[in-house]
């Protein structure tokens, strides 16, 4: 046996007496307990209270979204997309060309129809 077995066995009796026995606090110690616990709740709402004001939406938009950061991010990639958008580059054009069928010149641009085939089906009653 190792020490440290030899000094758990000998202090093993105290454990199983501790683990068996358990202590209620009394009543004067659980009201001192809750006094105090009010007194400190008291002063805090004082120190909380005067610097709670209320947040425009704005604030509880750009707070709810990440902050600063977030919303710098979400611009970068709200202009990038509205780039793409505007001005894509010419290998999605040819992909999408590619996709409809079509030739990537201009002459063939008429194909894509703004009317979907449920506007046309509405169209044909």
């Amino acid at each position: 046996m190792t020490d440290k077995q030899q000094e758990f066995g000998e202090l093993e009796a105290f454990f199983d007496a501790a683990r068996k026995v358990t202590p209620d606090p009394d009543a004067a110690l659980m009201a001192r307990i809750l006094d105090d616990a009010l007194v400190e709740q008291a002063e805090r709402a004082k120190v909380i209270a005067p610097a709670r004001r209320q947040e425009s939406v704005l604030r509880q938009l750009l707070r709810s979204i990440g902050g600063w950061p977030a919303l710098t991010g979400l611009a970068a990639a709200t202009i990038a997309g509205v780039w793409i958008g505007v001005n894509p580059p010419t290998s999605v054009s040819d992909q999408l060309a590619a996709l409809m069928g079509v030739g990537s010149d201009a002459e063939n641009s008429w194909f894509l129809d703004p009317l979907t085939e449920y506007d046309i089906a509405m169209t044909e009653g």
